[in-house]
């Protein structure tokens, strides 16, 4: 399932970055030539996985810090390249201020489901709910965090490392 949470993020960013959102992240203002729609689903695909898996540190007694830093540490940096970016690309605050809004609305929702169908309790549904955001967390954070890797592998970057890391996993079991 952690594959499978992978190679969803692969295929949505591969998707995305077809219909024009290649440029989403572009600080000088590239995302011009791009789809702004794009642009908010990008946000938005990199916003869910990770926002489904803090939803369950919630119901776990409170926030892991270590993953609302890592949360933090991606998405502050990104945020701030794709607004200053669009401001260059002619958008007006207040069309920047709306697309971040809807991202944190659909991240809360994300949050929430996650918190729903990520419930300890739930038994092996949950775990492999678990595993697949797992998977997509991953690959998205891997595809920001790792800049000099994306561009060389592109999109692949993400499922490469997930891949890497599911081995390591399985050949410690062995």
């Amino acid at each position: 399932m952690v594959l499978a949470g992978a190679a969803t993020f692969t295929i949505g960013d591969w998707l995305l970055d077809r219909r024009g959102g290649s440029q989403r992240k572009d600080p000088t203002g590239g995302q011009a030539e791009g789809s702004p729609l794009a642009i908010v689903l990008g946000s938005v695909l990199d916003g869910i996985p990770e926002s489904f898996v803090l939803g369950l540190t919630v119901l776990q007694g409170g926030v892991s810090v270590s993953l609302f830093a890592g949360i933090a540490l991606s998405n502050l940096p990104e945020g701030m390249a794709s607004s200053s970016g669009l401001r260059l690309a002619g958008w007006n605050r207040a069309r920047v201020f709306t697309m971040w809004a809807i991202v944190v609305v659909v991240s809360g929702l994300s949050a929430a489901l996650g918190a729903a169908v990520l419930y300890p309790g739930g038994g092996h549904g949950a775990a492999t709910a678990q595993a697949f955001a797992a998977g997509a967390l991953l690959a998205m954070l891997t595809d920001t965090m790792l800049p000099e890797a994306y561009a060389v592998e592109g999109v692949l970057t993400g499922s490469l490392v997930v891949a890497g890391f599911a081995a390591s996993l399985g050949l410690q079991a062995l």
